[in-house]
């Protein structure tokens, strides 16, 4: 017997605040979005007390994807992706300050907000001021990221807006080289490794190569997200196929919520890593601070 799913339509949304762009199709969001995450409470909740390590949180300030058939993806930060990580960060202590590279507002993926879960919503709540007015980037990184800095972390959420403006940045290759130099974590998800590929930008090769990650699986981006119609055409470039030219180890080929860590990169596969991400993040962002 079909289930209700299968009779939603598979064609994208049209956006219609611009010309030749879409939202995810119906069905596509039902297999997608969830109104609850599997969030199921902090594990140090408040632990960190002393007021000094922050976070920097480098997000998406860009709508508009470019597919390769001239059509665009209406995307952004995907709202559990870029807010679950940050609940379990801010909970256990740490300040999060947000920064775009221009200082543009972000831009989240609304349609995937959960709007049952209250610890996305009450972060979202909490940083919205943050979000709507962050810092340029070059500025944190001419004023804040010296070797007495603050920031323990940076954070990059995912959405395929990571894939926009984020890997061509030199500000963002400067805060990951920043961080990689003074021993600081960084931690990203889903299509938020793109943004690593700033940090080869006019180099002979990544200061990532020989690192391994997880990162959404090209295979649903080529395949599935098309045919259930997530995505209104196909990429113009996949995100663990260029990591993976620049010496990269991609650790997954599916999304099952599978995160690791190498080092201090910390990375996660999809938005069902992002409850898991937040704990392993906040543990280790705890232990270095203490």
């Amino acid at each position: 017997m079909p289930t209700d799913a299968e009779h939603l339509s598979k064609d994208p949304t049209p956006d219609e605040a611009e010309d030749n762009a879409f939202f995810p199709s119906p069905y596509s969001l039902s297999q997608y979005t969830q109104s609850k995450t599997d969030f199921n409470g902090v594990a140090h909740p408040g632990a960190y007390t002393e007021g000094r390590w922050k976070v920097l949180m480098i997000a998406a300030e860009e709508r508009y994807l470019l597919l390769e058939n001239h059509k665009m993806f209406s995307t952004g930060n995907h709202p559990v992706e870029t807010l679950l990580p940050l609940h379990h960060l801010m909970e256990t202590g740490f300040e999060v300050d947000v920064a775009t590279v221009t200082g543009y507002p972000v831009k989240l993926e609304w349609w995937a907000m959960p709007r049952e879960d209250e610890a996305v919503l009450a972060t979202y709540e909490a940083l919205k001021p943050k979000l709507k007015q962050p810092r340029k980037l070059a500025d944190v990184v001419d004023n804040d990221l010296g070797s007495d800095s603050d920031y323990l972390a940076v954070f990059i959420p995912g959405g395929h807006g990571a894939m926009v403006g984020l890997p061509d940045s030199p500000a963002v290759g400067e805060a990951l080289e920043w961080a990689l130099s003074n021993d600081r974590f960084i931690v990203t998800l889903c299509h938020g490794p793109a943004a690593l590929l700033a940090a080869a930008r006019d180099k002979q090769e990544s200061p990532f190569k020989g690192y391994s990650v997880c990162v959404f699986p090209d295979a649903l981006d080529s395949g599935a997200n098309i045919e259930m119609g997530y995505l209104p055409g196909r990429l113009t470039w996949l995100v663990a196929e260029e990591l993976s030219r620049q010496g990269l180890t991609i650790r997954n080929d599916d999304m099952t919520g599978k995160t690791h860590q190498d080092r201090r990169l910390i990375t996660g596969d999809s938005p069902l890593a992002a409850n898991e991400l937040g704990r392993i993040a906040a543990d280790a962002l705890l232990q270095a601070a203490r």
